[in-house]
């Protein structure tokens, strides 16, 4: 059956939802407009992740609020994703310290609670479009345990640096025992395999002490200066 066969039912089903996927696109721009004129005056910032379901009295919730509590009194604003578990632990470490913290909260079929330790709170519909805010703001990535959405934010984050489409960043993970087994998994298969390059692996540092993790974010810093060059500047408007 070609398309001109088709049931008059079915065509008026088709042209109702064109018209919404056209007026989505004015959605996604309001969503990449109002985001960047809200986090434009946020930098030096550090983008945490890291899971929604752990709780307040797991390592892992307390070192997150300590290393965002340092990050913060150093200077550094401090964004994560707005919800629960290490996401609040972030914002709450910040929340106390002397800069901003920033939650990019997202809308989910099932309601992301939104944490209460956020001076600056922004909602978004759209996966990529909070992903694009992550990664534009951030001088530092530092990523906890977590779960596919902190697998996903750290292989965007990988893959951005590597093919050179974002300015190179420190890429921190903490909690070695927990990445050694996916580091391995780098080294063992990707390496061998020819998927990546040796080098690659020298986008990731692991690092579990808090006062290095802020240490290593000014060393890294020290040598390339926080403001980007009009290259950089350039190559994020192709992000």
């Amino acid at each position: 059956m070609s398309l001109q066969d088709k049931p008059a039912t079915v065509m008026s089903l088709e042209k109702p939802w064109s018209a919404r996927e056209s007026w989505r696109l004015f959605g996604i721009m309001a969503e990449f407009v109002e985001g960047t004129e809200r986090l434009d005056a946020i930098q030096p910032a550090v983008s945490i992740f890291g899971s929604a379901r752990t709780n307040q009295d797991h390592p892992y919730y307390q070192l997150t609020e300590n290393i965002a509590k340092q990050l913060s009194d150093a200077g550094f604003s401090v964004i994560s994703g707005g919800g629960p578990g290490i996401m609040e632990a972030a914002n709450k470490g910040a929340y106390f310290g002397k800069s901003p913290s920033i939650g990019l909260n997202i809308q989910l079929p099932h309601e992301q609670h939104r944490n209460a330790y956020q001076d600056i709170s922004q909602t978004f519909r759209h996966f990529f479009a909070r992903k694009y805010m992550f990664v534009k703001f951030a001088t530092a990535y530092v990523v906890m345990p977590g779960g596919f959405g902190t697998l996903d934010e750290l292989m965007e984050a990988l893959t951005l640096v590597q093919t050179e489409k974002t300015r190179k960043m420190p890429i921190i993970l903490v909690c070695s025992e927990f990445w050694s087994g996916l580091l391995d998994w780098f080294r063992q298969v990707l390496i061998v395999e020819g998927f990546i390059s040796p080098e690659d692996m020298n986008l990731v540092q692991v690092i579990d002490e808090p006062s290095q993790v802020v240490n290593a974010i000014f060393q890294y810093y020290e040598t390339y200066g926080f403001e980007p060059t009009a290259a950089e500047r350039e190559t994020q408007l192709s992000l």
